[in-house]
C-alpha cells in the first residue's frame, strides 16, 4: 500500500472556495468512512480546520485511489468535480509523508510555525482510531508526524512567540488590553480566544453560543460571562472588540447588526471562522477594523533560522520514516525465504527416513545438522545484503530480485506481511489531551 494525500488550503485557494469545501464533524466522518470503503484504499483520515481540508489514505493504485478520493470530496461538499480540481494538490509516497511533516511542525500553517495544528493532528489520529478507518500504516505515519512536531518545537524556537491564529489576528486587530471583548462561539478556538483574551489583561469577556449551556460550560472552565446567541445585538453596544468563531453555515453577524450597535465608534472585529461568520460588509462601516482569515496568511512567528532548522528535521525525519519503511518492506521476503528453505530441508530429512531408515539417531541428527548449515552457508549472504540494502532507495528492488531467483511464492510473502506482531499491530492511541487546531 502506497500513501495519498489528497487536500486543499489557504496555499491552494482563496478563502471563498475554502468556505465551500470547509468540513463539519460529521461531513469528516462522512468523508473518511466513504473513501477507506472505496475499492482502491485501504485507510483513511481527514485533517479538516479552519484553513484546509485533507485526506489521507494509503492505496494500492495511485490513479484510482485519488479519483475515488476526488470524487467523494466533491459528492459530500456538493462542490463540482471541475471546480474542485483546478485547487486540490496531491502528494504521493514520500511527497505524501513530508507533507504531514510539515504540516505537524506548522510549516504549512496560515500563522508559520503555530502549534495548534499539532492538536489537531493528534485529534484526526484519534477520531480516525475510533471509527476504525486508521489501520496500521496511517496510525504508524501518523504516530510519527506527532514526533516530529514535538521535536522541532523542543529543538528549535519555531513556536517560542506563541503564535497562533488568534493572538496573531488580536494584534492585527489591534490588540486587546483593557478592551471589552465579546466571543461568539463556544468550540476549541474559540476558548482559545477566551482564554487568550482573559490572559492577556481584557477588561471582560463576554461569551455567547447558540447552546447556552456549552457557552455556561466554557465560562465556567476559564471566566468570563455567558450569554444566549440571541442576546449578542444588545452585548455588541457594550463591546469593543469582537471575535467570531462558530461553526455555523451562513452569516452570524450582518453588517445591519454591528452598524446598529456601533453607530460609528470603534469596534475590531476578528472573523476567525469557516465559513465566515461576520458579513464581508462590515468592513465598509465607519469605525469597524475588520479581520479575517485572508488577512493572516503568511504571519510568521518563528525566526528565519528557526524556520530553516524546522525543515531541515522534517527532510530528515522523512527520509528517516522512508527508510524504515523499506527495510520494513524486505524483512517479510527474507522471512519467506528462510521458510522455503525450512521446508525444502524438512522434506528431504523425510525422504532420506524413508530411504535410510537403519540410520541410527546420531547419525540422522548429523546428516539434518550438515544439511541445514550449508542451507544456511547458501542463504546467508543474499539474506544479509537484502537486509543491508533495506533501507536504501533500492531495497525493495533486491528483495523483488530474491523473490524471483528463488521462485518465492508472492502469497508467501504477502502473508508473512499480514502476520505482523502485536508490537506491530497496536494502534497506539493518540494522545486524548490533544487540544486546540486550526479550526473552530
Amino acid at each position: 500500500m502506497s500513501y495519498l494525500v489528497v487536500g486543499i488550503s489557504h496555499r491552494s485557494a482563496a478563502i471563498d472556495v475554502l468556505e465551500r469545501v470547509a468540513l463539519d464533524a460529521d461531513a469528516a466522518t462522512k468523508v473518511a468512512l466513504a473513501v477507506r470503503d472505496s475499492a482502491a484504499v485501504a485507510e483513511s483520515a481527514v485533517l479538516a480546520t479552519c484553513n484546509r481540508t485533507e485526506v489521507y489514505a494509503t492505496v494500492d493504485r495511485f490513479h484510482a485511489g485519488m479519483d475515488e478520493v476526488t470524487g467523494i470530496l466533491s459528492d459530500v461538499t456538493g462542490v463540482p468535480l471541475l471546480d474542485l480540481a483546478e485547487h486540490l494538490y496531491v502528494h504521493f509516497e514520500e511527497g505524501a509523508v513530508a507533507h504531514l511533516f510539515q504540516v505537524a511542525v506548522g510549516l504549512d500553517s496560515m500563522v508559520v510555525g503555530e502549534s495548534q495544528i499539532l492538536g489537531q493532528v493528534k485529534e484526526t489520529l484519534r477520531v480516525g482510531q475510533d471509527l476504525e478507518t486508521v489501520g496500521t500504516d496511517l496510525n504508524a505515519l501518523f504516530q510519527h508526524a506527532l514526533r516530529v512536531g514535538k521535536r522541532a518545537r523542543t529543538e528549535t524556537g519555531i513556536d517560542s512567540a506563541g503564535r497562533s491564529v488568534v493572538s496573531a489576528g488580536l494584534d492585527a486587530v489591534g490588540g486587546f488590553a483593557g478592551r471589552r471583548a465579546l466571543v461568539v462561539g463556544a468550540g476549541s478556538m474559540a476558548s482559545l480566544a477566551a482564554q487568550t483574551l482573559l490572559n492577556g489583561g481584557a477588561k471582560t469577556v463576554t461569551v455567547a453560543n447558540r447552546n447556552y449551556d456549552r457557552a455556561v460550560a466554557l465560562t465556567d472552565r476559564i471566566g468570563g460571562t455567558a450569554i444566549r446567541l440571541a442576546d449578542v445585538p444588545e452585548a455588541l453596544r457594550d463591546a469593543d472588540l469582537v471575535v467570531s468563531c462558530t461553526g455555523a453555515r451562513g452569516v452570524v453577524l450582518t453588517a445591519e447588526t454591528i452598524r446598529d450597535a456601533t453607530d460609528g465608534r470603534p469596534l475590531g472585529v476578528l472573523d476567525i471562522a469557516l465559513p465566515r461568520d461576520v458579513a464581508p460588509e462590515a468592513a465598509r462601516i465607519p469605525g469597524v477594523t475588520l479581520i479575517t482569515l485572508a488577512d493572516l496568511i503568511g504571519t510568521a512567528g518563528g525566526s528565519q533560522d528557526d524556520i530553516d532548522e524546522v525543515r531541515r528535521i522534517v527532510g530528515e525525519e522523512t527520509g528517516s520514516f522512508e527508510a524504515t519503511r523499506r527495510a520494513a518492506s524486505v524483512a517479510p521476503t527474507v522471512v519467506a525465504l528462510r521458510a522455503m528453505a525450512s521446508s525444502l530441508v524438512d522434506a528431504e530429512l523425510a525422504r532420506l527416513e524413508r530411504r535410510l531408515p537403519e540410520l541410527d539417531e546420531h547419525e540422522r541428527h548429523e546428516v539434518e545438522r550438515t544439511i541445514r548449515r550449508v542451507v544456511d552457508k547458501v542463504l546467508h549472504n543474499p539474506t544479509v545484503r537484502v537486509k543491508e540494502l533495506g533501507g536504501d532507495p533500492g531495497g525493495p528492488t533486491y528483495a523483488d530480485a530474491l523473490r524471483q531467483l528463488f521462485a518465492l511464492d508472492q502469497a508467501t510473502v504477502d502473508a508473512v506481511t499480514a502476520a505482523k506482531t502485536p508490537a506491530e499491530t497496536s494502534n497506539t492511541r493518540a494522545d486524548s489531551k490533544a487540544t486546540g487546531g486550526e479550526q473552530a
